[in-house]
């Protein structure tokens, strides 16, 4: 069993599985959730649950997988659980946030003398359950290699890309083209119905051809069975990400026309009531525009 104890904050549900990969590994494991009912499943798998994101100060390695970066600020800064971190200590924070709330939270972890690392991944829940995320990482090459056996526990695959911010910047740009790809197939489907093609074979057509990727093959069931396939990742989750994309961009200087127009559909999804439904329901907006007549090409 390894030496290092871990802590956790945020078992949602790609934190609970990415957390209960890192219990299976062997680490000792210490959690905390603002609902603390989350934690239960953990705890009787052997974990330890505390009542507050300070009591996590124990742990050598703290992973947190938050919402967005308020959130992320109150469990490390706000708790005061940087501040009661052992020096030496590392913050591997994997939620979604961005650059600049990482080199805020970077710096405070700095001033304790513990290595923030922001590390988010890429993947959905099912993926997360597998242990085969993979993570893109900013931060300290020492820190970095220390913590290497928590993120084996949990993806398939790593990467330090570069200084803190680096893996923040990373997911951010793959999300936005997350969103775009989603948008694309939304519009694809919809055009194909438009002439009267059904959206089960045109979706047909797309998974066995060149267009084929992981990420179409495994929205097949959020764009053709909505009603009954489980929400992997929100509109709202991703409208707040491509937020971040174009917070990104504009502080570079670099143009995502692309990413606005997803951005759009995502705020007009958000309008129709469907933050809490899967980012796939972007089709749901474009199908409303549609009108009764058919015309030939």
């Amino acid at each position: 069993m390894s030496a290092l104890t871990v802590g956790f904050a945020g078992i949602g549900r790609m934190g609970l599985a990415m957390a209960r990969n890192v219990l299976g590994a062997g680490f000792p494991l210490v959690v905390w959730n603002r609902t603390s009912d989350r934690c239960i499943p953990l705890v009787e798998e052997g974990a330890e649950a505390v009542a507050d994101p300070a009591s996590l100060a124990a742990a050598d390695v703290v992973v947190t997988m938050l919402t967005d970066g308020d959130a992320a600020r109150s469990v490390l800064v706000e708790s005061g659980l940087l501040e009661k971190l052992r020096p030496g200590s590392v913050v591997l924070e994997m939620s979604t946030i961005g650059p600049r709330a990482v080199a805020g939270l970077a710096a405070e972890a700095g001033r304790h003398d513990v290595q923030l690392l922001d590390a988010p991944v890429s993947g959905s829940v099912s993926v997360a359950e597998a242990a085969q995320l993979y993570a893109m990482v900013g931060g300290d090459q020492n820190a970095y290699e220390r913590v290497t056996p928590v993120l084996d526990a949990m993806t398939k695959g790593h990467v330090l890309l570069g200084p803190s911010g680096a893996g923040a910047a990373m997911k951010v740009a793959v999300n936005a083209m997350i969103a775009v790809t989603n948008e694309s197939l939304a519009e694809t489907l919809v055009l194909a119905e438009r002439f009267g093609i059904e959206r089960e074979r045109a979706y047909d057509v797309l998974a066995a051809g060149v267009l084929a990727s992981p990420f179409l093959l495994y929205k097949r069931g959020a764009f053709l069975h909505p009603d009954t396939e489980p929400v992997a990742f929100t509109a709202g989750l991703m409208r707040k990400d491509v937020a971040l994309a174009e917070d990104l961009a504009s502080g570079l200087g670099a143009r995502l026309p692309a990413v606005g127009a997803a951005a759009g559909v995502l705020d007009e999804a958000l309008r129709d009531g469907l933050g809490d439904a899967d980012f796939a329901s972007v089709i749901t907006v474009l199908s409303a525009n549609l009108t009764d007549t058919t015309e030939e090409p």
